[in-house]
């Protein structure tokens, strides 16, 4: 592969991550905890979407267990979001990057 066909090829790569890009915002992924009285709607970019809680769950009573319980919801709807994004990416890496052992 020569030096203006590489070039070609990152050029098409960059067009293609921006394209992914605008596909992660079209993606929602949903973290639960608290048995699912606890919901985070993030974009698969990660962007906050929505945050559900439950009447039943929410007092002033269970304060820090409804904190850490948020923390888990937030935290289960970022790993989805990330695995989400990962996946993407990597399809696009597979499919315009020269077969080099160990980068995907």
């Amino acid at each position: 592969m020569g030096m203006f066909d590489m070039l070609g090829k990152l050029g098409e790569m960059k067009t293609k991550m921006e394209e992914v890009k605008k596909r992660l915002d079209e993606i929602t992924v949903r973290g639960e905890a608290a048995k699912g009285q606890i919901k985070i709607d993030l974009t698969a970019n990660r962007k906050v979407q929505s945050i559900e809680i439950d009447d039943r769950f929410f007092n002033i009573e269970n304060k820090a267990e409804f904190i850490d319980q948020l923390e888990i919801a937030l935290s289960d709807a970022l790993e989805k979001a990330n695995n989400v994004s990962e996946s993407e990416m990597k399809a696009i890496g597979k499919d315009m990057l020269p077969n080099i052992p160990g980068l995907f």
